[in-house]
């Protein structure tokens, strides 16, 4: 698995674990560290969601 396979899983796990978090407890672990849709936490949220569209691609790797 290449570096950056790893890293968009690790994001996308980040994401999940936060989505559930905001589902069972109404807690939104990103908007705790980095503020209310900060400059930051957004970055957090876009590469979450970038990370989720190459995720697709490793789906069809068969390397």
């Amino acid at each position: 698995m290449k570096i950056i396979d790893k890293i968009a899983l690790i994001l996308v796990i980040i994401g999940a674990i936060n989505w559930g978090l905001v589902g069972v407890f109404d807690f939104n672990l990103v908007e705790m560290i980095f503020g209310d849709m900060t400059i930051i936490a957004r970055i957090v949220y876009a590469l979450v969601g970038i990370s989720g569209l190459w995720a697709i691609k490793l789906l069809f790797d068969h390397d």
